[in-house]
């Protein structure tokens, strides 16, 4: 998981398309938009991180660098 994709994807992509990318990794088709990752399971990862920040950021009604933070806590706090 690199924070620097999963950011760009954020700050670059609508989550409707991130959505779309998520459901044509599932599907092992490739994706419309690129997504970074060195495998599908990477590529997977920054899709299904981009898409809950969107959707952090909606929901909250904030940035999003507060999403991105509250984002990396909770992932941090489950492998902990």
């Amino acid at each position: 998981m690199k924070l620097a994709v999963i950011k760009k994807l954020a700050e670059t992509q609508k989550i409707e398309d991130l959505r779309l990318a998520e459901e044509a990794i599932l599907n092992e088709e490739k994706p419309q938009i690129e997504i970074e990752g060195e495998d599908e399971g990477e590529q997977l990862t920054h899709a299904i991180a981009a898409i809950q920040i969107l959707s952090d950021m909606e929901k909250d009604g904030v940035d999003l660098r507060t999403a991105l933070r509250a984002y990396t806590e909770r992932v941090r706090n489950s492998i902990s």
